[in-house]
């Protein structure tokens, strides 16, 4: 099964005390970029979350996870302010304040609106609390939004295994105008080499002749481009149903499915094989675009 890398979860819980609400989403991103929003008096489980995440076989993309803490009832906690943050805060009010000409009504209340002033201190114990109380709720947000990759996956898994089949069946095509193509060629060559030979009075071999128009003509051959196409058909189904994150893998074997193709291009002088290279040019493009959305 494959995931999408765009997602969203939500989970909302009061435990220990505490109201928790998690928000997790993402975007596409080549590697895991993982950003953490929590409140300041509750920071110092942020350097568990993103381990947290990857141990859930979040791999790639640009993850933000945003948390808010709103505790109510708490057990024996120490409030100080951060009077340099206070500090700066307040002359940043009141620098605004007399930017705008805005009336002045700074107050102890209107400061302590920003949560941000306050330091909580607790025991160790707590910190430990805290963590067992936030991960089970972000356990919870996890699981919806690992949900709403997979179903996001399922859709995506079903557009690229219709544009392979779409190939496969463009494939067949060129390898039946292939075969009359390489013939056809190798008769006109025969035939413009004697005409040659004839004109300039040259006795020539006729096994050299038989020789040498099958040799061009084999070169111009795509019975292996097709072997590999085929091959690499086979491994792009085998990719999809792992359960590993396939995203790069599928992104490799894309460029080999436009290198063969660009081969089959470059050998062919047929417009009707030319036009159906093109035609399995524009599916490997829309194939690459959508992989760009794989985990």
């Amino acid at each position: 099964m494959i995931r999408s890398m765009t997602a969203f979860g939500r989970a909302r819980a009061t435990v220990d005390g505490k109201d928790i609400t998690v928000e997790i989403k993402s975007v596409n991103n080549r590697f895991f970029d993982c950003s953490v929003k929590l409140p300041r008096a509750f920071s110092f489980l942020e350097e568990r979350i993103k381990p947290y995440l990857q141990s859930h076989s979040i791999a790639r993309g640009k993850v933000d996870v945003f948390i808010t803490i709103d505790v109510i009832d708490s057990p024996e906690v120490n409030i100080s302010v951060d009077e340099g943050f206070a500090a700066k805060y307040i002359e940043v009010l009141r620098s605004l304040g007399d930017k705008f000409g805005l009336r002045d009504d700074i107050s102890v209340m209107t400061v302590a609106q920003n949560r941000d002033i306050f330091i909580q201190t607790k025991p160790d114990d707590d910190i430990e609390k805290d963590w067992l109380a936030l991960s089970s709720v972000l356990d919870e947000a996890i699981a919806r939004f690992l949900s709403a990759r997979e179903r996001e996956g399922e859709n995506i898994e079903r557009d690229l295994v219709g544009k392979i089949e779409s190939i496969g069946k463009y494939v067949d095509e060129i390898e039946a105008l292939s075969k009359d193509d390489t013939e056809s060629y190798r008769q006109k060559l025969e035939a413009k080499l004697r005409e040659m030979l004839s004109d300039s009075r040259i006795v020539f071999d006729e096994n050299r002749i038989l020789t040498e128009c099958a040799i061009f003509a084999d070169k111009i051959a795509i019975d292996e481009e097709l072997v590999r196409l085929r091959s690499h058909f086979d491994g792009f189904r085998s990719i999809l149903s792992s359960d590993e994150p396939v995203g790069r893998r599928l992104d490799f074997l894309v460029q080999e499915l436009n290198r063969e193709i660009n081969t089959i291009g470059s050998k062919s002088a047929n417009s009707e094989i030319t036009r159906r290279v093109v035609d399995v040019k524009c599916e490997i493009e829309k194939i690459r675009e959508q992989i760009q959305n794989i985990e």
